[in-house]
């Protein structure tokens, strides 16, 4: 008897995907909803395009969705903040400088990796 490749072993992930990339049905079914995808977004392009004020009204809805998310995001980074000034509060005076030091050595870290990166 042939011994068949373990999964773990390269030969035996390549035979796995290459039987993957085989599936002919996928691949239509996949290529089928591309082709309905494009017809559905041409269809609403010229629906918008025949009526500038839809238009508008969805690039304003689209606009104040992102500025609602934002605020959103914007309102969880104040919550944590506060949290965690709330967690430093309630900790004994000689703990809190400690973490508080440390909170400041990562974050100044951090802040340096980031302005090295972007250089």
């Amino acid at each position: 008897m042939a011994e068949q490749p373990a999964a773990e072993e390269p030969i035996g992930v390549l035979l796995k995907s290459t039987r993957d990339l085989l599936r002919p049905e996928q691949i239509v079914q996949e290529a089928t909803r591309d082709i309905v995808k494009a017809e559905i977004r041409g269809h609403l392009e010229k629906t918008l395009a025949d009526n500038p004020k839809l238009q508008k009204d969805l690039r304003d809805a689209v606009r104040a969705l992102l500025e609602a998310r934002a605020m959103e995001y914007a309102a969880l980074l104040r919550m944590g903040t506060v949290t965690a000034r709330l967690g430093l509060e309630a900790l004994p005076p000689k703990v809190r400088e400690a973490i508080t030091k440390d909170v400041v050595d990562l974050i100044g870290r951090e802040l340096g990796q980031i302005v090295e990166r972007s250089l």
